[in-house]
């Protein structure tokens, strides 16, 4: 793999759900098409050089449905040569996205785009209404379970306690704050309105002031929006299973989210023929699946570690989706993470995940992070739903 990282950018995240989020009025198609124009803006003439926008988007109804990757290039007025594909791989799409990017861009003579959008306030997770989600059959013989379940799940498996999960939140938190403030995330592009008045220009689904004090206060989330019957099917799955630890709430959840991310890619021939100066190159992609659902970024991991011809000791930063807190502490704990390392900004928990928008996020949160520190190796990885899982192991080149 020898495809080149030109530029990776992104929105802030607005507020998803219901909480009228300043995000909330703006298409899936114009906040992606934001970005599009950016990319034209900081590499003139890019444009004519790309051939195809593949986009993650998890939920492909109504703004988003239709290809938003394409719907977003026809508003951003780029060429009509420019193509675009939609791929969904639940909350892996974004970085999916990028895997599917590097590999066009590796093998032919033009520039790609990757990344993804979703908005959670404008097309809640779920409204695709989707069988594996409502069909109580196909659910049942898929063994789908709810997300916050299967972190649960994943929790009592794994002897992972409520403390751990909330002080691991708190710090996610905190670390997010921290990184606002201190202007770390140099890869968001403000979001300005039809006139030009800026909507948003950081993250706003940070919780100041988080402590794990107030972690523990919460309520766990299960019990009051999942499906005993989904509960029953699990234990059945697990034989030995006596009951589920519910420890999860919304604070040690990644939190809904609006946004858009972007990437430009190309070889080193096509970068050096368009006047293009990379930031990174990908060393190695991998996808995986696994049967329990959100555990399978370790194996996407260690899958494309192998194939980078690296270790876990040679990744001098790790961006890894808050998916979880029990999810991300197993991760942490299987790979033997140092914490200096890992999600050193804070991540999804903090930052909020709009579903396939988070890949091309976690992409360009790990580079403005190694930029700052100049280190060489990363890797970002991303879990979703049904035990799917996208990873990618970039090397930042000198700038």
């Amino acid at each position: 793999m020898q495809s080149l990282i030109i530029d990776a950018i992104r929105t802030p995240r607005g507020r998803g759900g219901s909480k009228g989020g300043a995000l909330t009025e703006i298409r899936a198609s114009d906040l992606l098409a934001g970005l599009f124009a950016e990319i034209a803006r900081r590499h003139p003439g890019v444009e004519d050089a790309v051939e195809d926008a593949v986009i993650g988007c998890a939920t492909q109804f109504g703004d988003q449905g239709g290809n938003v990757a394409k719907t977003a290039a026809i508003r951003a007025d780029w060429p009509a040569t420019v193509s675009g594909l939609t791929v969904n791989r639940f909350c892996a799409s974004g970085l999916s996205a990028l895997n599917i990017a590097a590999a066009q861009a590796h093998a032919n003579d033009a520039c790609y785009l990757a990344g993804g959008v979703e908005m959670m306030s404008r097309t809640p997770m779920f409204a695709d209404k989707g069988a594996l989600f409502v069909d109580k059959d196909v659910a049942a013989s898929a063994k789908f379970v709810h997300p916050i379940l299967g972190a649960d799940l994943v929790a009592t498996l794994h002897d992972i306690n409520r403390e751990d999960c909330d002080a691991y939140a708190a710090m996610s938190q905190q670390r997010a704050e921290a990184a606002r403030a201190t202007g770390r995330f140099t890869s968001i592009v403000p979001v300005r309105g039809a006139d030009g008045t800026v909507l948003l220009e950081q993250d706003e689904t940070i919780r100041a002031g988080a402590t794990a004090e107030g972690m523990a206060a919460m309520e766990a989330s299960f019990p009051k929006i999942g499906n005993p019957e989904e509960v029953e099917r699990l234990k059945s799955a697990y034989p030995d299973l006596d009951d589920i630890r519910h420890i999860h709430h919304p604070g040690s959840s990644p939190a809904m989210a609006d946004g858009a991310s972007l990437i430009l890619l190309a070889n080193d021939e096509t970068a050096q023929q368009n006047g293009l100066r990379p930031r990174a190159r990908v060393l190695a992609t991998a996808e995986a699946n696994v049967a329990i659902t959100q555990t399978g970024a370790v194996d996407a991991t260690l899958k494309a570690l192998k194939r980078a011809g690296l270790s876990v000791e040679d990744i001098d930063l790790w961006e890894a989706r808050d998916s979880f807190a029990a999810v991300t502490l197993h991760y942490i704990r299987t790979l033997g993470l140092s914490l200096d390392r890992f999600n050193v900004n804070g991540s999804s928990i903090a930052l909020g995940h709009p579903l396939g928008a988070t890949g091309g996020m976690l992409v360009g949160t790990l580079l403005d992070e190694m930029d700052a520190r100049d280190l060489r190796y990363g890797v970002a990885a991303i879990a979703g739903a049904a035990g799917v899982a996208s990873a990618c192991v970039i090397e930042r080149l000198p700038q």
